[in-house]
């Protein structure tokens, strides 16, 4: 298999298995299971490869991709041969378009079936060609795992019995249409956009950029009131599900873990588990005894990764940063941990932390009640906005904790933001 082209390893590519991007610590291989899931014999063998062919750390991200990093030109192709003998990569992965849509790692037999929804979409969307790579479509059952927090470019909410509502750029809101009808519409709708992105595709890069009418004019659906905002769901701990079996959500610490990790979790997880991507940066074993899965639950602990809702580190968005990545100029991961420990009060009562190594912003694009931009190991400081807004001070670790501390004003413009409330998206 020859090496990628210099195109798929431009920064800003979309990674896929077959076109790796250019990282600070070698090649980012991103996979996606087929049918989006895993058993726990995949998982120890992804953690395997991960420790053979790349440097033994392993990732997920906010959109619930799985990540090897520390791949090397020569070590890629063997990756890439091994991963599709043993059929843990999508067929399609890297032929067409990425993986579109994400559903919550703990839905089942909700208002509509967003498993089988999403799989109906991602087959429309592979005949749509000229679609922005970072196109996003939420599913959503409607039901208690709630998505509403995260952002898209399409959202499809289970608003009754077999019936959904389709959200464009969470603006224009359109139906309520029969679930067995959703794929189609949307197939629709995606074929619209990528006539217009490809007509303009430095201007209409994501449905936001559209205005309201050009939005409306995608589909002949009539239009809806929104559906209500519900809260945030718990992103990990111990959860029971239908038919006496149990899940149990785990965060991986701002996304990242060690291949020793997976395999220690892979190993305790009895055969007959579902392994599912948490867009929570973590995983979801399905299908458990509860006796299993408090087992599990208990190793996770000694391990150090997250198992309780209540844990700061969920609420604090991080990149690779420096020096995993080249282009990241503070090293953002261990800040975090620290970040994180220093504004758990405000984390507690809803404020969002994003720290980036740079203004690209790839674990988080959109605003945080603060975030914090790498610059020359210092940190532009951004109060309820994204990388690329205005900084109001730039400090180093030391300085920014002590603004952090209760009485000082950062951490007072925090406070306040947690008394507002936050629309969808």
């Amino acid at each position: 298999m020859s090496a990628p082209s210099r195109e798929a390893l431009r920064r800003g590519w979309c990674p896929s298995t077959l076109k790796p991007m250019e990282t600070g610590d070698g090649w980012l291989v991103r996979l996606h299971p087929p049918g989006a899931r895993l058993t726990p014999a995949g998982l120890k063998q992804i953690a395997a490869l991960a420790e053979a062919h790349g440097n033994g750390l392993l990732e997920i991200s906010a959109r619930a991709n799985l990540q090897i990093r520390g791949v090397t030109a020569e070590s890629h192709p063997i990756l890439v041969e091994q991963l599709l003998a043993e059929r843990l990569v999508d067929e399609h992965d890297g032929d067409g378009p990425q993986r579109l849509t994400l559903v919550s790692p703990l839905a089942e037999a909700g208002l509509i079936d967003a498993i089988v929804l999403a799989a109906r979409i991602e087959e429309q969307a592979r005949s749509v060609s000229g679609l922005p790579p970072k196109f996003s479509i939420i599913v959503d059952d409607g039901g208690l795992s709630s998505l509403d927090a995260f952002a898209c470019d399409l959202r499809l909410v289970g608003v009754a019995q077999g019936f959904v509502a389709l959200g464009l750029a969470d603006r224009c809101w359109l139906g309520p249409l029969a679930e067995g009808e959703a794929a189609a519409a949307v197939g629709s709708v995606l074929a619209g956009f990528a006539h217009l992105h490809r007509s303009a595709p430095n201007g209409i890069r994501r449905l936001r950029d559209l205005p309201d009418d050009v939005l409306a004019n995608l589909t002949t659906l009539p239009e809806t009131t929104p559906p209500p905002v519900r809260s945030q769901p718990r992103r990990a701990g111990l959860f029971a599900m239908a038919d006496d079996r149990f899940a149990v959500l785990i965060g991986l610490p701002f996304g990242r873990c060690d291949a020793g990790t997976l395999t220690q979790l892979a190993a305790t997880a009895p055969e007959h588990a579902e392994i599912r991507l948490s867009p929570w940066r973590g995983l979801a074993f399905r299908k458990l005894a509860q006796g299993e899965a408090e087992q599990l639950l208990k190793l996770a602990d000694t391990l150090g990764v997250i198992t309780r809702d209540d844990d700061p580190r969920l609420s604090v968005q991080a990149c690779a940063g420096s020096p995993a990545c080249s282009r990241a100029e503070a090293p953002t991961m261990a800040d975090a941990a620290r970040l994180a420990e220093a504004t758990a009060d405000l984390l507690a009562q809803g404020a969002t932390l994003h720290v980036s190594g740079c203004v690209k912003s790839c674990a988080h694009p959109t605003a945080s009640d603060l975030t914090l931009v790498g610059r020359g190991g210092l940190y532009d400081v951004i109060c309820g906005g994204t990388a690329r807004d205005n900084a109001i001070a730039t400090l180093d670790l030391s300085a920014l904790l002590a603004r952090l501390q209760p009485g000082e004003d950062i951490h007072a413009r925090l406070s306040e933001a947690t008394r507002t409330t936050r629309p969808r998206g």
